[in-house]
């Protein structure tokens, strides 16, 4: 047999497989071949969607299910035994897999990451993969596992419920780093997961693995909100059966092994209401706290205490926005995250939903607005004299104009996109939430009229708006469509549907910001959820631009802090004072002011927290758009600030030095969708470059015009140029029909629509009889194929 005949996967079959198999492999349960690991990246085309490719390693192989250690990437034998081994130490990386090979069939090349004598890679021949045990102790190695006790630990059983659910390998790596610093004694530890990543699920993998492998015996799982309670007992938790009780009235039951509880039913402002002291200060072996940016992050909170109080448990923090202020520090109390994945990977990997954003700029908004001399209120009361922008709109002043434009653009956009898109309207307070669902419903009168709940304001004090919050975040649910909102819908609510998130609230904290975006980051492909829209009236998408958007939190907190802020958070840039309120977790938003402790002493002064003082309400403002357009963003997720023209021709040319370059590729490319799909990766907004020059430009002409500067030639010039050649006569009359009406396609389509046979099913094509009888005119399937790229070439040959 030679080998140089055989593809890669033959070279699979019938060399690597078996090599690995007689090292002691089981290759149903510990080996597991063409292994996709991603979704592949969601782009959006307009209304439409396409998925970007997927990164797929050739094998990977677990010593348990869900704990990979060693990674494998094959090549047909025209390559080396080495030319696979940079490819799979990438992957290597991502998938934290220790044990790296290459093979192309004659033998491996074995990169050994724990290495750290010389020998860190190793040419094996054929016959000679190390055996399962062997790579296990590598495995040990690189995660600092000494002692049977942590081994034990470490190799406890994942959870599986007898469905084809397995965790993602994002998830797999968080698990299993959580689960082996536990076993490697690591008592306080914080997860960072991106909002709609799956952390609930992983939280439970890690609370069923340490609880059956005996290393903790009883667990605390606390929240700081009902709706994520309920949402964590009804879901995965779920499981746990009869070993699980939720705390509820403050009434405590020692039996059960597994507790979910909210911070504000085992606290509150006396001893005989802090009713986690009924357990001893060991009952706990584990507390694993949901947002644990939130409540406890505050070293001397009221919440804080539940934790000091069982100091001796194990702590998992779970966050997907880490808190670094002056204030408060995630990092002090749990040390630096033991595993990160952030938006942008959950974007790039396709596990989240991609965003466009559209800002709307309004005059009063980007001017200011100044009352002309004697403007009243609506109460004829005058209105002070000064200029109001963007910060007092509906804080301190109310333009009743204002509140209808935006819910006029709002409806524009649904119109034009979908009225029946789950969509969050995020505003500056309740009255601002409410005011903005009586202008949304004067706008959608119609659909209101039909069913009332369209739009329900959602805030922590309407008990009916509060109600609809379930069916809100239902996908099976068609009402309520709008929720107007202040605080309450920031976090903690899993809105799997949400296709547009509006901005009409001034965003300044980081945090905030990430967890209101978050509310759109999930997918849902069965509803037809694929991305979603920010509509942005208040500038808040400039924190996209911030270095900090993405990126590692910077810890601010000094070492030492003196000063008790207790659950007050002083916000410099907003000028406010927000309180958390112990029963509702609704953030209640105070005007900034200095504060005294319970016990009379002042905290840098001596003032007290306030209601903010009496809005004032205007009309008869002129409020108009200035402004409205698309925002894009680079590869690295970063708002562009060239033109697309600029951005497109740096990618391109860092691509293809020259004309001639590009030509090159685009005519030795098989399929041109390849080049689309490779441009969009590296972060070329095609779609948006079509709207911007032409869309009866192709992709080609598009690319030389903006690189290059070549005059374009529509689609129909050049098919029209193929036609005058003369090009078909070598063809029979079938075949010669068939070409002229792919060329036709092209001219309505572009280049992709005719690269595939599937083109052949539909009009005009389905005339011509069925694809194996339109092939058959050209003789056979290869021929057919050499016939459209003959047709390509011709298309294009006169650049």
């Amino acid at each position: 047999m030679d080998k140089k005949t055989l593809s890669e996967r033959d070279i699979c079959t019938k060399f690597i497989t078996p090599a690995v198999e007689k090292s002691g492999w089981n290759t149903h349960t510990q080996l597991l071949e063409e292994v996709s690991f991603t979704d592949g990246k969601i782009y959006v085309r307009g209304k439409l969607t396409a998925r970007g490719t997927q990164k797929r390693a050739d094998y990977i192989l677990y010593y348990k299910p869900n704990i990979p250690i060693a990674i494998i990437e094959a090549k047909d034998n025209k390559h080396s035994v080495r030319a696979g081994i940079q490819q799979a130490l990438d992957y290597a990386r991502i998938l934290d897999i220790p044990c790296v090979f290459s093979s192309n069939g004659d033998g491996f090349l074995f990169h050994d990451r724990t290495a750290t004598d010389g020998n860190i890679e190793t040419e094996l021949d054929i016959d000679s993969f190390p055996t399962p045990e062997q790579l296990w102790e590598r495995y040990k190695k690189y995660k600092g596992i000494t002692t049977p006790e942590s081994e034990k630990i470490a190799a406890q059983d994942y959870y599986f419920d007898g469905t084809s659910r397995k965790p993602r390998y994002y998830q797999q790596i968080a698990v299993n780093r959580t689960v082996e610093a536990i076993a490697n004694g690591q008592n306080r530890i914080i997860l960072v997961m991106a909002t709609g990543t799956g952390k609930t699920y992983t939280a439970f993998q890690i609370i069923h693995r340490l609880w059956k492998s005996g290393a903790k015996k009883r667990i605390l799982f606390l929240a700081d909100r009902n709706a994520l309670i309920d949402q964590t007992r009804r879901g995965d938790f779920k499981h746990f059966k009869d070993k699980m009780t939720v705390v509820k009235h403050r009434q405590i039951d020692k039996s059960y092994e597994i507790y979910l509880a909210l911070y504000q039913g085992l606290s509150g402002t006396d001893d005989e209401a802090n009713v986690y002291k009924q357990f001893s200060p060991d009952f706990f072996d584990l507390i694993v706290i949901d947002e644990c940016h939130r409540g406890s992050a505050k070293e001397d909170s009221s919440w804080r205490e539940i934790l000091s109080y069982f100091n001796k448990a194990t702590h998992i923090g779970l966050t997907a926005t880490p808190k670094e202020t002056k204030e408060t520090s995630n990092a002090e109390y749990f040390g630096e995250p033991v595993y990160t994945y952030s938006l942008k990977q959950g974007i790039d990997d396709g596990f989240l939903a991609p965003y466009r954003v559209v800002r709307v700029g309004l005059n009063v908004d980007a001017e200011g607005w100044r009352p002309n001399q004697g403007k009243t209120d609506k109460d004829g009361n005058p209105v002070e004299d000064r200029i109001y922008n963007r910060k007092d709109f509906d804080r301190n002043l109310v333009i009743e104009e204002r509140t209808e434009l935006v819910a006029k653009k709002l409806t524009e956009f649904l119109k034009g996109y979908d009225r029946f898109a789950k969509t969050i309207v995020f505003c500056v307070d309740i009255d601002h939430a409410e005011r903005m669902r009586s202008a949304l419903a004067k706008q959608n009168a119609d659909l209101v009229a039909e069913n009332y709940k369209y739009i329900m304001q959602i805030t922590g004090d309407n008990d009916e708006g509060k109600r609809e919050l379930d069916n809100f975040i239902n996908p099976e649910e068609k009402y309520p469509v709008i929720a107007t909102t202040s605080e309450l819908m920031t976090t903690g609510v899993d809105a799997q549907t949400c296709k547009v998130i509006v901005l009409d609230a001034n965003i300044n904290s980081m945090t905030k910001f990430k967890q209101i975006i978050g509310r759109g980051t999930r997918i849902n492909e069965e509803f037809g959820k694929m991305y979603f829209t920010i509509l942005d009236f208040r500038n808040a998408t400039d924190l996209f631009a911030d270095k900090d958007f993405d990126g590692d939190p910077i810890r601010v907190k000094p070492v030492s802090q003196d000063e008790d802020l207790s659950m007050v958070v002083i916000d410099e840039e907003e000028d406010t004072v927000t309180v958390l309120d112990q029963e509702s977790g609704e953030e209640i938003k105070f005007e900034k002011a200095k504060i005294r402790y319970p016990d009379g002493s002042p905290l840098n002064g001596n003032w007290v927290a306030r209601e903010p003082r009496e809005k004032v309400y205007v009309n008869g403002v002129d409020v108009s758009v200035l402004v409205s357009r698309e925002m894009y963003f680079d590869q690295h997720g970063k708002p562009i600030t060239t033109s697309l023209k600029d951005h497109t021709k740096e990618i391109i040319k860092e691509n293809f030095a020259s004309l001639d370059d590009f030509l090159n590729k685009w005519n030795s490319t098989e399929r041109k969708e390849a080049i689309i799909t490779e441009l969009q990766d590296q972060g070329i907004m095609v779609e948006a470059l079509y709207d911007a020059v032409g869309k009866q430009v192709d992709l080609f002409d598009l690319i030389c015009h903006v690189a290059y500067d070549q005059p374009p030639l529509t689609r129909k010039e050049r098919a029209n140029n193929v036609k005058k050649r003369n090009y078909f006569t070598k063809y029979g009359d079938q075949a010669k029909q068939v070409l002229e009406a792919l060329l036709d396609k092209y001219a309505d389509e572009g280049i992709t629509n005719i690269e595939s046979i599937e083109v052949l099913r539909v009009n005009p094509f389905d005339a011509f009889g069925s694809p194996v009888e339109i092939i058959s005119n050209f003789g056979s399937k290869e021929k057919y194929l050499q016939a459209v790229k003959e047709l390509e070439f011709e298309l294009y040959k006169t650049a």
